[in-house]
């Protein structure tokens, strides 16, 4: 059953009228992107204080590091937002909450957007920074011989392609979490068709991968499509967190199940009476604040070593 707060939930972000909606597409985006960002207060909550909370340059890409204690291990985090809004804003509560809760040091990517920036830029800035992290780590005051990655939604399909190929250049990950990851550029599971019009749609998730990767070609690839790559063997542990009343659901799913049929270590957690994009939203979800506690335990116990 449908949870009251995503009703309520769907009420705060500001709608494009109708002459927005009527305009050319930049508008469109504009107008999204600011409602996003507007909207942050209301969804999110008040921030939690940390010791560190900290804009760094990671070998040119914006990143902000939060950090509750020195040494500690180092989780990178790549925002949602459909590869073409979001922000390290728009994910800072839920930073710091997992941040506190963790004992992990969390740096949030200020990735590349697209259609000013088209893939693969968003995917070599998360690169970039898992790079200049291992190198540059020890004098931020963490650990980055401990290093995880996730991300939700878009952040989560750049988290694990960016994971898949630490992977393949033998520099693997300790663990990754993917929240609702967009894996299929196809558009083609049915939970497009079971659950829409609950935030999030087949037209506005095609859209999306459209502007992401322009190229039709290009988007069934292992670099765009996790479940184009043949070996999923040696991906790091995993935790995916999916929601029911989210369209993206069956193929967070049906990627939780490739990587168990891998031989990787999964868990798969469902979350009932919710739709996409909750996890962020810790003031408006029960299940937010539960599941931002879930990441920060299994952070915890995967990097804590």
């Amino acid at each position: 059953m449908l949870h009251p707060q995503v009703t309520a939930s769907l009420a705060i972000r500001q709608r494009p009228p109708a002459d927005v909606l009527a305009a050319d597409p930049q508008t469109q985006l504009a107008f999204a992107r600011r409602a996003m960002e507007e909207s942050i207060e209301a969804e999110c909550g008040p921030a939690v204080p940390l010791p560190v909370v900290a804009d760094v340059d990671a070998a040119g890409v914006p990143c902000r590091l939060y950090a509750a204690r020195t040494g500690a291990p180092v989780f990178v985090y790549v925002h949602g937002g459909g590869w073409c809004y979001g922000s390290v804003e728009t994910v800072d509560r839920l930073c710091r909450r997992i941040a506190d809760r963790s004992g992990c040091a969390v740096l949030s990517v200020e990735y590349r957007l697209a259609p000013e920036h088209v893939h693969p830029a968003a995917l070599d800035d998360v690169e970039t920074v898992l790079n200049w992290v291992r190198k540059e780590g020890a004098g931020l005051g963490v650990d980055p011989s401990r290093l995880a990655i996730g991300g939700d939604s878009a952040g989560a399909q750049l988290a694990t392609v960016a994971a898949r190929r630490q992977r393949d250049a033998a520099t693997p990950l300790d663990y990754q979490v993917l929240i609702y990851p967009a894996i299929d550029p196809m558009t083609a599971s049915e939970s497009y068709d079971e659950v829409a019009g609950n935030g999030l749609d087949r037209a506005a998730m095609k859209l999306a991968w459209e502007t992401f990767v322009p190229d039709p070609m290009t988007r069934f690839t292992p670099d765009v499509a996790p479940l184009a790559v043949a070996d999923l063997a040696g991906m790091p542990p995993t935790l995916v967190l999916t929601a029911e009343y989210d369209v993206l659901r069956d193929e967070g799913a049906d990627y939780a199940d490739a990587l168990l049929n891998a031989g990787v270590a999964v868990v798969h957690v469902r979350y009932q009476g919710v739709n996409h994009g909750f996890v962020r939203k810790l003031a408006l979800f029960d299940a937010a604040r539960a599941a931002a506690d879930q990441i920060a335990v299994s952070l915890r116990a995967a990097l804590t070593f």
